[in-house]
């Protein structure tokens, strides 16, 4: 159903394509070229260049200490909106049982399904580095995992991250809200992460129908049956 739905996307913007090259072929159509290059420009753009960035008020900063006042402010009021939905959870009753030790396997599993290139936390350690340690990665790795989960407490350095703006490309490049914040955090808490996730999918039931956030899953797919069942 996938490579379906991909077959007719590539279709439809081979279409597209070919109205707007006949398009830009016209005389009506030197408005839309020059719109076109304009809008080429704006993304391409680097936003470290944009060295100011507007208030709440609208004002202008330029000082870095403002720009990064206002991002915070910023970032703090989006991450911090009061849900005014009230919806209580009942009790769950605390049950206390044994937990097996993390074995290597679990950890070199983790590893394998971590991807290269991506940007690093605070702590500047990319997962290429425990890749190229080999097994002397994974008994370290192994051991350190172990002692968290022991300890039940995870080290305070990995409660730290990088949150970088990324322009949408689209709206004014001043304005806080046509940034999206993507935060970067530690690579071996990463690999932490793959470990517990692993064992919880192990014993969580999932509905078939959830398509959101499930590996070899797409909501593409659904949107495609549900888009087929509409038609019919």
């Amino acid at each position: 159903m996938r490579q379906q739905v991909k077959r007719d996307v590539a279709k439809a913007k081979e279409k597209a394509y070919e109205e707007l090259y006949k398009r830009l072929d016209t005389k009506e159509g030197e408005k839309d070229l020059y719109r076109l290059a304009r809008q080429r420009d704006r993304a391409g753009k680097d936003v470290l260049q944009v060295r100011a960035i507007k208030d709440g008020e609208g004002n202008v900063l330029t000082s870095e200490e403002s720009v990064l006042r206002r991002w915070r402010e910023y970032f703090e009021q989006l991450m911090n909106e009061e849900n005014h939905r009230e919806r209580r959870l009942d009790d769950v009753e605390l049950v206390k049982q044994d937990v097996d030790r993390i074995s290597k396997e679990e950890v070199r599993a983790a590893i394998k399904r971590m991807k290269n290139g991506k940007s690093v936390g605070p702590d500047d350690i990319p997962v290429e580095a425990w890749r190229c340690l080999g097994e002397m990665a994974v008994e370290f790795l192994t051991r350190l995992f172990n002692r968290i989960l022991e300890g039940e407490r995870m080290p305070e350095e990995w409660r730290r991250s990088v949150l970088v703006p990324i322009f949408k490309h689209k709206g004014d490049v001043q304005t806080c809200s046509n940034y999206r914040g993507i935060k970067l955090i530690s690579h071996t808490m990463k690999l932490w992460e793959r470990v517990v996730e692993a064992r919880l999918r192990e014993e969580v039931t999932i509905c078939e129908q959830q398509y959101g956030f499930m590996p070899r899953k797409s909501t593409t797919d659904a949107l495609f049956a549900l888009r087929m069942l509409m038609e019919k």
